[in-house]
């Protein structure tokens, strides 16, 4: 290793302990000084005991020769008593340690849950959190928090602990200092920090290699979960899956697991045996002084210093071990909270959310939305979207799109609400910049079932009525729009009915099938209709609905969107044919646009998707109808 990368190494090493001396302000004064009053306690304590017992050791020979009703037997007992107390203390106090330890890193990890929360909540759109540099960086912190074992304020307990095992050390030092020689107390020292730096640097080092082996672990896990997961147990067993992936899942641990062994032996074998062996060396000179002074008979030392310096001595050289409740917490420990810092900074790089404008509401659309030279493409990716997209909506009739695959459909409507911001142009409402409205009163005016809309662990109450939250006593009118979409019968027939929560892990609680759920989204966007949303986006909305009961809804879709502005996105033409204006998205630009009779009569890109998907419907019903003829 070079000076520089050393020097870059130290530096950083030293800028992660601020970082949790720093963190560990989030407990509290109060809990912060009882915890380093707990450690200085438990430094303290061991001290007085090697005290205590050398000079029980040192009082016996005069003790037993003088009887027991001497003053040296009394002495003796007093020295033994005392002893007694101190290892009574430290075994009272140790459970102290521990729990102020937990009550700082719960405290600390609390804080640093609610930054988390903060960040990923203070945008107003969703890139953040599409990122996948981003979203990777809120998994390992989410991880770490979640499970405690790692965590900031674990780092930040176990700074405390620390300051338990070098009181321990100093004053293991110190006694040999004072009793033997402030030479061998600096030699002890230096073999303890020897074999601390071999413990501490071997496990930083180990830690990155484990860190820098992350996209393999993951592999690992997804691995994992996918055979224990119920719903891939099923094809894995149709499939006879289970020898592939079990095959697989050992080579990828073996490739993620031989890099690891070869760390391990590059850093804990042969630089520990030349720091073992140099701190054995100085160890040795050590107890070679003590030798040498004991033997001397004109070195005053007596019985009770001999055991007072080889307890001190011994027990130091201990501390050089790996310690259980510090050293992976605080070399570990804030892997998490640079996670947490790195997601806090990539937010405010895409910006937040302005303050709540003062600005008086504005009426809602009468005329038309136009997406005003619109061009658009996704933060880190160079690829175009739209490029000067122009495109009129009418306020109060049905615009379906229609396209390829990959041709913006969906990003469409992420633009209009808000949840992107174009690249370049506007999205203009009656004329007005829809970013000059306040952005919670402009959501507030749109019902969106997404493509792939969310499935709340809630109550099927809660479920719809997040579509107007501030509306949730509106049983009346969340009971309308379960109606409105025919689940009726369904949640009636549920244990607590619309108060049942849809997830089965749950007490009392009920699953849906996909259709199901689908319906449960759409009756959301409806319900937020019923409470003032005037613009209603339906992406994909009857794609897990079978053909009658796609049929049934589109045959009440009229009067439920009655005087509301729809934007529906499918791939059923069936569905699509029934809209007042059809855009056809292609390149980034609008390909067409027109009722369902005129793209027809253009014959152009619509009407030969249109032609290809009723062939294809024919063929089906063909086929099913000659299956229905042959004789079984």
């Amino acid at each position: 290793m070079n000076s520089r990368l050393k020097q870059t190494t130290v530096v950083r090493q030293a800028v992660a302990r601020l970082e949790i001396a720093r963190l560990t302000g989030l407990a509290g004064a109060p809990l912060i000084a009882l915890a380093v009053l707990v450690n200085l306690v438990i430094g303290l304590l061991p001290i007085a005991y090697v005290v205590s017992s050398s000079l029980v050791l040192g009082k016996v020979p005069a003790a037993t020769s003088a009887g027991l009703d001497s003053p040296a037997y009394r002495t003796l007992i007093m020295a033994f008593l005392i002893t007694t107390v101190v290892s009574i203390t430290e075994m009272l106090v140790a459970p102290l340690q521990e729990l102020a330890g937990q009550l700082i890193a719960r405290r600390v990890d609390g804080r640093v849950s609610d930054a988390l929360m903060a960040a990923a909540t203070a945008t107003p759109g969703i890139g953040p959190l599409e990122d996948p540099r981003l979203v990777e960086d809120l998994r390992t912190a989410a991880r770490e928090l979640e499970t405690w074992a790692f965590s900031p304020g674990e780092a930040c307990a176990g700074l405390f602990a620390l300051l338990a095992r070098y009181t321990k050390l100093a004053g293991y030092a110190v006694l040999v200092g004072v009793v033997l020689s402030w030479w061998a107390c600096a030699g002890l020292v230096v073999a303890v920090l020897l074999l601390r730096y071999g413990q501490r640097g071997g496990l930083r080092k180990f830690a990155q290699v484990r860190f820098d082996l992350d996209d393999e672990e993951r592999r690992n896990d997804y691995l994992r979960d996918l055979a224990t997961d119920a719903v891939a147990a099923k094809e894995m067993r149709v499939f006879g899956l289970l020898d592939h992936f079990r095959d697989r899942w050992h080579r990828e641990y073996m490739e993620w697991l031989k890099p690891v062994w070869a760390a391990r032996r590059r850093i804990y074998l042969w630089p520990f045996l030349w720091i073992l062996a140099w701190g054995l060396a100085v160890s040795g000179v050590v107890f070679a002084l003590t030798g040498v002074a004991a033997a001397d008979p004109a070195g005053g030392f007596t019985l009770t210093t001999f055991v007072m310096v080889m307890q001190a001595a011994i027990f130091a050289l201990r501390l050089g071990e790996f310690y259980p409740e510090a050293d992976l917490h605080t070399a570990i420990g804030m892997h998490a909270h640079e996670a947490v810092r790195r997601f806090v900074d990539g937010i405010r790089a895409y910006g937040s959310e302005a303050p709540p404008s003062a600005a008086p509401a504005r009426p809602a659309p009468v005329s038309t939305i136009h997406f005003d030279r619109i061009s658009f493409h996704y933060p880190g990716e160079q690829r175009m979207i739209f490029e000067e997209l122009d495109l009129t909506i009418a306020i109060g009739r049905c615009t379906a799109l229609v396209g390829m695959n990959g041709a913006g459909k969906t990003t469409l409507v992420k633009l209009l609400a808000r949840l992107y911001e174009p690249t370049a142009g506007a999205i203009r409402v009656d004329g007005v910049d829809i970013r000059s409205i306040p952005l919670a009163q402009w959501r507030a005016r749109l019902g969106v079932t997404f493509q792939e809309f969310a499935r709340y662990e809630v109550s099927v109450a809660d479920n719809v009525g997040f579509g107007a939250a501030g509306h949730l006593d509106d049983r009346d009118g969340i009971r309308a729009a379960i109606d409105a979409v025919g689940l009726r019968e369904l949640i009636d027939a549920l244990p607590e009915g619309m108060d049942t929560p849809l997830a089965r892990h749950l007490a009392g609680g009920a699953d849906l099938s996909g259709g199901q759920w689908q319906r449960i989204a759409l009756a959301r966007a409806l319900f937020g209709l019923r409470h003032g949303a005037s613009i209603l986006v339906l992406d994909e909305p009857t794609a897990s609905l079978d053909v009658r009961a796609e049929a049934g809804f589109f045959q009440q879709f009229t009067s439920l969107t009655e005087g509301a502005t729809t934007l529906l996105i499918s791939h059923r033409f069936s569905t699509v044919r029934q809209a007042d204006q059809i855009v056809v998205l292609a390149d980034g630009q609008v390909a067409e646009q027109g009722s369902h009779d005129e793209l027809m009569t253009e014959d152009g890109v619509y009407a030969h998707l249109f032609r290809l998907q009723a062939d294809r419907f024919a063929d089906e019903r063909r086929t099913d109808a000659e299956t229905v003829r042959t004789p079984a």
